[in-house]
């Protein structure tokens, strides 16, 4: 490339590149039916500039003779240049421009088939590829000239020029031992500690020692001073892979967010054979950073230190403390479950170094991994004289040192003023370390205050009150009374804020949120150097130096104390100073960073939102929820938070999207929702509203801020609280070119992040989980509630077909096109083990109901019944003549029931393969195949359009469901086996009565064919995954006998009566004054009866929603209720160990059945009404008779889960009862 030709020509390239980029962004925030399309284009586009603008540093910081290859692109340039002019000239409206800015984009259409655009990307990806090859060939020979320059060509400089890219992983700031914010934490003194560090010593160079070594004591017993010793030692002798030292309150370090990262990132600098590795997973998954913590650990430092094979064996250790600090358990168990598989590692052998309190949580963590992970020791049980020595050694250390500083006398202090010191301090290093501090502090008489610390000695105190106190009491020495107090009101103001605030504040921030001049705020502070960090700077946070100083402040046997803190109190007060000046004239207002529309967030500056959103404005964006529900004050209408929300609502979700914390929305509003007073508010109706508008636009709020106002309200339906609130919010310039949906549709989420077809889906047995099987050859796990990604388990080679959680939930099975079964651990996503065996696709996956088998049907015509925990296959059944594409156990596991595409469904005994019946009648190719709970029934879906109900033993067929105009791909029956799901061709999911075979519900929202449906374990929610590639999961329902009417209870403390043909909401049952748990309609449909959390039990008229009366009698919360046949009587069981059955037209109270010792869960009528049956946690069963309370049986059901459900046969001679989805 010559001179300015060359250089000119990049420019245009890039010119062009980021006008077609801005064209692509407002079409795919405006066409929807071509978003795939729009985006590759868009991304193909965008890389191309990216190149270019690396290029064109290059060439401005070189000599561009020494840039041979770069200096010949200039044939590409021009080629590349004339193609994305074309393409520009097409995106853009032409004639209609001025139309275009009446109405904006969303009047145009996609100009572009997917083969044009498969076209021009093929295209741009030849261009992008010269552009970035030419790149590499020059700044490689840039590199490896200047290493014969300086002669270092070794693998030290390797690292450092590779580290370029490695460092775009994100680290915790400060996390590691030598940062700047360690750095004047203490290490061990010379000759103390030395047992103990030699035992770890020990351990971390012994070759065959167990890879895990876990510290652990209780607070103030000097942890941290060892980790910091262990960390040093090792570092000095070039052994040290990585540390993380987290701590509560601190941004990055008290989360486990960029644990991973910053462990592969150090661990970079240790090993540079493991650079390209790790650059290589950035590469493959620019994202790697923001999936699960099984996913990085795997990509960025097992699988990259698994492939160095060169190396002689080398042990390196990781040093982790106060794993107790980092904010979630779950995040913990996760990084102990990854941890343990560091145990056969080689050629690098890793030694993992953890210390914490002996937290519950993290016991358990420990408990669970496998044998042979780890070793401990529990520090505050070592031997009283070594504790006691080591002590000493530091008093006379530190001692004398403040003695030569201040220039006392020789011989301070006395040797019986350094034992009374010891004496005091034993076993905690943390009363040593502070008095030394306060001894020391330079605004003070070091003899008089070492005098006012060994008064303490005389008076019978805590441990903790004998650190605290002499250093507290201090400050009101010389006060008097009125000062006192008004100091002590500062005190708890300040310190008591620093204290319970969720991320530390510097002085300046802190002042301006407090609304408290910042010199008082240094002032308050000045005498309190001892027992905090606090900076010289004014915009540097201030820190606890240790947590006990919280526990101590907090501790309420403190309460008569003038310092102690009130954690509600404070809570409450920093919720309304939060949200004070998020209203304020200095708060949150739109576009507050003056963007311009369509702007990504990932295109703004940090600089920028620095500069418009201070500290303390983040601060109170991120914890103001926070604040106010640790303070337990409720909300009402009208209120503080009331007047906060109707106004300021959208901007705090703008203002979350800029700090990035968009993923938090849902759960505060949810936090935000259960602090709301009463059901029927209109604050609570608002947090419902807020809660579905914020689920169904998030990937709009996390990727593009200013869209909430131009995207999410345009197509918030038209009954949202939260559009008619906000209205005036959308931009004058866009135009409404047709009306929205009239509300919110059953849809809860739509989960997005798989990039091809989503072939099935599944919940866990507790429901908080959503499993999802996509032909990009993942299987994906989500959390229900949020809709967020919580792993991405990879391993199959060809696209998944099912997925299917094991009875409890532990483990995931995935079938794949690739002819294997892959059994996975649900917690971490480890693979457990691949089943080999079929010899074509595996097209469905099944446990049995104790999770010891798995059935796996296949293309190859079988089904082959496995082993789950060690992988062997057990039988092999044969019998169909064509594909088998799906299978299922019956629920007490001795039956398997598989679907054919020769138009059979065969059931199997599970033990021997002997083939029972084959179920003949549909017309089309079986797709689908479930049990009913009693096992007597088998369901099955065709390609004929039908679902068909079957004997599992004659082979008749009992009944045929129409009513899908496409093929029907799968079948699901509630835990309750009231309801059948149906997933269609016809991009609809039907929800079918299982007894009349009725249609209650249609579900519509997919934009392509249904391929999965799963009920949640509750019955509340209905999942469906689809060939748009998203999972939606809807509200699950209870329907009126004769499918016309929808009921729904909500923990919203109401009870909504739906019409199940037009969806239209009937009306809202309001009354509830606690979460409602249960609902029942009498069997002709006229009434309703729910049953609710603050012990009562209502009936409704379905028709009217008027109440008709109120059983209040229970002294505990009602888990069920149900209806006697002919809709005279109500029986409803409760967790104070009762049923009790009441007249439903009067609400008196007919009879208490007692004899259950645990609570009661479920309850049922006979068909003749004559008796009851109810299930309790005390794994039982009664039977009574309804009139007279007489329990005329107990069954044993040898369970006590919560999750219990039965009924009577029709005959009422036998009744099937379910527990955790197995058959009693």
């Amino acid at each position: 490339m010559d001179g300015l030709s060359g250089a000119a020509s990049i420019i245009a390239v890039v010119e062009i590149s980021a006008k077609v980029v801005s064209l692509c962004v407002q079409y795919s925030v405006t066409v929807r039916d071509a978003k795939r399309d729009i985006e590759r284009l868009q991304k193909k586009v965008t890389d191309i500039k990216t190149v270019l603008e690396e290029v064109q540093k290059l060439l401005d910081k070189q000599d561009k003779s020494q840039l041979s290859t770069t200096r010949e692109l200039v044939d590409p340039l021009k080629e590349c240049y004339q193609q994305l002019q074309g393409l520009k000239a097409q995106l853009e409206p032409g004639r209609g421009r001025k139309a275009m800015r009446r109405v904006g984009f969303r009047a145009l259409q996609w100009p572009f088939t997917s083969k044009q655009v498969e076209k021009m990307v093929v295209s741009l990806e030849q261009h992008g590829h010269t552009f970035s090859l030419a790149l590499q060939v020059d700044q490689t020979g840039l590199i490896l000239s200047v290493d014969r320059k300086l002669n270092l060509i070794d693998k030290k400089t390797d690292v450092v020029l590779s580290k370029i890219d490695v460092a775009k992983l994100p680290t915790a700031k400060g996390a590691s031992f030598d940062s700047h914010m360690e750095e004047h934490n203490s290490t061990c003194l010379p000759n103390t500690r030395t047992e103990l560090l030699h035992r770890i010593q020990g351990w971390a160079n012994n070759r065959s020692s167990k890879p895990i070594f876990w510290l652990n004591g209780a607070a103030g017993t000097g942890k941290s001073t060892i980790a910091r010793t262990v960390a040093r030692t090792f570092a000095d002798q070039r052994r040290l892979g990585a540390s993380f030292f987290f701590k509560r309150g601190e941004g990055e370090r008290d989360n486990a967010t960029r644990f991973f990262t910053t462990i592969a990132t150090q661990l970079a600098v240790r090993v540079p054979e493991i650079v390209t590795r790790i650059q290589k997973a950035i590469d493959t998954d620019p994202a790697i950073s923001e999936k699960a913590l099984k996913d990085q650990f795997e990509k960025l430092i097992l699988q990259p230190l698994s492939e160095v094979k060169h190396l002689p064996t080398l042990v390196l250790l990781i040093v982790i403390d106060a794993m107790d600090e980092c904010e979630r358990d779950s995040d913990i168990r996760a990084i102990l479950q990854v941890l343990s598989r560091t145990k056969d590692l080689r050629p690098v052998l890793l030694r993992v170094f953890v210390t914490s309190r002996p937290e519950l949580h993290i016991r358990l963590g420990f408990k669970q991994m496998p044998d042979g992970t780890y070793e401990d020791l529990i520090l505050h049980e070592v031997a009283r004289q070594t504790i006691q020595h080591d002590i000493r050694v530091y008093f006379e250390h530190e001692l004398g040192r403040i003695q030569q500083e201040r220039s006392l006398s020789i011989g301070w202090p006395g040797e019986d003023q350094v034992e009374a010191l010891v004496e005091r301090a034993v076993p905690l290093f943390i009363f040593a370390s502070t008095a030394c501090r306060y001894v020391g502090d330079p605004r003070g008489n070091p003899r008089k205050r070492l005098d006012i610390i060994l008064e303490y000695r005389r008076v019978k105190a805590s441990k903790l009150d004998t650190t605290y106190l002499p250093i507290l009491n201090q400050l009101f020495e010389e006060e008097d009374e009125e000062d006192r107090e008004r100091w002590a009101c500062e005190f708890r103001e300040i310190v008591g804020s620093i204290v319970v605030l969720q991320a530390p504040l510097s002085t300046a921030s802190l002042a301006r949120l407090l609304h408290i001049s910042q010199e008082d705020v240094s002032c308050r502070l000045d005498s309190l150097h001892s027992v905090l960090s606090i900076p010289d700077r004014d915009d540097v946070p201030v820190r606890l130096l240790h947590l006990s100083f919280r526990d101590f402040l907090v501790d309420t046997s403190k309460e008569k104390s003038p310092f102690w803190v009130d954690e509600r109190a404070r809570h409450e007060r920093l919720a309304s100073h939060c949200l004070e000046l998020m209203s304020g004239p200095n708060g949150l207002r739109q576009n507050m960073c003056g963007l311009k529309p369509g702007t990504l967030r990932s295109e703004i500056d940090e600089g920028k939102i620095t500069s418009h959103l201070s500290p303390e404005l983040q601060y109170a964006c991120c914890y103001w929820a926070y604040h106010l529900q640790q303070s337990l004050h409720y909300i009402s209408d009208g209120d503080s938070t009331d007047k906060f929300l109707q106004k300021h609502f959208l901007y705090w979700l703008e203002a979350m999207s800029l700090i990035k914390e968009t993923h938090k929305c849902t759960q505060l509003i949810q936090k935000l929702h259960t602090l709301a007073e009463a059901s029927n508010s209109a604050i609570s109706s608002f947090l419902q509203d807020a809660k579905r508008f914020s689920l169904r636009f998030q990937h709009i709020l996390e990727h593009a801020p200013l869209q909430i106002y131009s995207s999410a309200l345009v197509f918030a339906p038209e009954a949202s609280i939260i559009r008619k609130a906000f209205l005036d919010e959308i931009p004058g310039w866009m135009k409404m070119l047709s009306k929205r949906e009239g509300g919110w549709d059953a849809c809860r989420s739509v989960l997005e992040g798989h990039t091809r077809y989503v072939g099935a889906v599944a919940f866990s047995p507790d429901g908080q989980l959503v499993a999802s099987a996509s032909d990009d050859k993942t299987v994906r796990v989500w959390e229900a509630a949020t809709g967020s990604c919580r792993s991405v388990l990879e391993g199959h080679t060809d696209t998944l077909s099912a997925i299917t959680f094991s009875p409890d939930g532990q483990l995931v099975a995935s079938a794949s096109d690739d002819k294997t079964v892959r059994v996975w651990e649900a917690a971490t996503g480890s693979c457990c083990s691949v089943l080999k065996g079929h010899t074509d696709s595996v097209s469905a996956v099944s446990f049995s109901p104790d999770g010891q088998l798995v059935a796996s049907a296949s293309g190859d015509e079988t089904v082959r019944v496995w082993e789950a925990a060690i992988g062997s296959c057990r039988s092999v059944l044969k019998g169909h003549t064509d594909s088998v594409s799906a299978v299922a156990f019956s629920p007490d596991g001795q039956l398997v029931a598989s679907a054919s595409g020769d138009k059979t469904v065969r059931v199997w005994e599970a033990e021997t393969g002997l083939c029972r019946s084959i179920l003949k009648g549909h017309t089309g190719y079986v797709s689908a195949v479930a049990f009913s709970l009693d096992g007597q029934l088998v369901a099955s879906a065709s390609g004929d359009k039908t679902v068909r109900v079957w004997e599992a033993e004659t082979g008749l067929c009992r009944s045929i469901l129409k009513g899908h105009t496409g093929y029907v791909s799968a079948i699901a029956f509630s835990l309750d086996g009231q309801l059948v799901a149906s997933a269609s061709g016809d991009k609809t999911v039907r929800v079918w009565e299982a007894a009349t075979g009725s249609c209650c519900s249609v579900l519509k929202g997919h934009t392509d064919s249904v391929s999965a449906v799963s009920f949640s374990p509750d019955g509340q929610l209905v999942a469906s995954a689809s060939g748009d590639e998203t999972v939606r999961v809807c509200s699950a329902v209870s329907f009126s006998p004769y499918g016309q009417l929808v009921a729904s209870a909500s923990g919203d403390k109401t009870v909504r009566v739906w019409e199940a043909a037009t969806g239209l909401c009937r009306s809202v049952l309001k009354g509830h004054t606690g979460y409602v748990s249960a609902i029942a309609f009498s069997l002709d449909g006229q009434l309703v009866a729910s049953a609710s959390g603050d012990k009562t039990v209502r009936v409704w008229e379905a028709a009217t929603g008027s109440c008709c009366s109120v059983l209040e009698s229970h002294t505990g919360y009602v888990s069920a209720v149900a209806f006697s046949p002919d809709g005279q009587l109500v029986a409803s069981a409760s967790g104070d160990k009762t049923v009790r059955v009441w007249e439903a037209a009067t609400g008196s109270c007919r009879g208490i059945l007692k004899g259950h010792t645990g609570y009661v869960s479920a309850v049922a009528f006979s068909p003749d009404g004559q008796l009851v049956a109810s299930a309790s946690g005390d794994k039982t069963v009664r039977v009574w008779e309804a009139e007279t309370g007489l329990c005329l049986s107990v069954l044993e059901s040898h369970t006590g889960s919560r999750k219990h459900s039965f009924a009577f046969t029709p005959t009422f001679y036998a009744i099937a009862f379910i527990s955790k989805g197995a058959v009693v």
